[in-house]
């Protein structure tokens, strides 16, 4: 396939198991990470020893230059970039009342405004090709909140209220914008859970099991292939919430 995605955050978790799997399918992927670079060497070897490339890249995408530079290696690489996966994120846990400027300043600039950055220079290209697919990854808690995450609800949110504007705005372009909202994914992220912790939450998930990164991919797959669904908000969560 002669494809091009672009996939930020893409060294573990959920990030991770897209990059590998869509790579593994034949697309041209470039894999943002910014800290763990030995995870990101770690997906490159081993996609090699099946014979497949990736190119890995070490961005944040945070800060605007740096995106420049992400933005200016696959372009200069590969002439395009046809779907952008927005994946890279941070969580954070604490009292609403506890919160410092600095610390929801980085929350945002790191899950929200990257999110702003990218998609606006990649969509410069989309629309000259007149062709796009730009997903964006968010979060259970952007629609129902989460307790002691407020910026991080907040953050995932904004993802959502963008998503469904920009759809608006690009569809004329042929350019189709979707969120992916997972509910509660086996990830690092998550590694802070008890035993007891993902017990309720598989008590009160109505597939009684929990997510796996792969039932994210799956969907992303589909919305890389489809071409008549975009503005949406797709929430795979085991049916933990139904709305």
């Amino acid at each position: 396939m002669d494809k091009v995605i672009l996939v930020t955050g893409a060294s573990r978790g959920i990030g991770r198991d897209i990059a590998y799997n869509l790579a593994l399918d034949g697309y041209n992927v470039i894999a943002n990470y910014n800290k763990s670079e030995e995870a990101a060497k770690s997906l490159k070897q081993e996609l090699e020893k099946n014979g497949i490339n990736i190119d890995i890249l070490k961005a944040d995408v945070s800060e605007e230059k740096d995106i420049e530079k992400l933005i200016e290696f696959t372009i200069k690489k590969y002439g395009k970039i046809d779907v952008l996966i927005n994946n890279a994120g941070i969580s954070g846990e604490k009292l609403f009342t506890d919160i410092s400027v600095e610390e929801f300043d980085k929350m945002m600039k790191t899950n929200l405004y990257s999110v702003f950055y990218t998609t606006q220079r990649v969509v410069r290209y989309m629309v000259k090709e007149h062709e796009g697919c730009i997903i964006n990854i968010s979060s259970i808690y952007g629609m129902t909140g989460g307790s002691c995450e407020v910026p991080y609800s907040m953050a995932k949110a904004g993802i959502d209220g963008m998503t469904k504007a920009l759809a608006k705005e690009l569809g004329p372009s042929n350019i189709r914008v979707n969120s992916i909202a997972p509910g509660a994914i086996d990830t690092d992220m998550n590694k802070a859970l008890t035993e007891e912790e993902w017990a309720e939450i598989i008590n009160e998930t109505p597939l009684m099991k929990k997510g796996r990164p792969i039932d994210i991919t799956r969907c992303v797959k589909w919305l890389i292939e489809d071409e008549f669904t975009t503005g949406q908000v797709i929430s795979p969560n085991g049916g933990l919430v139904i709305i």
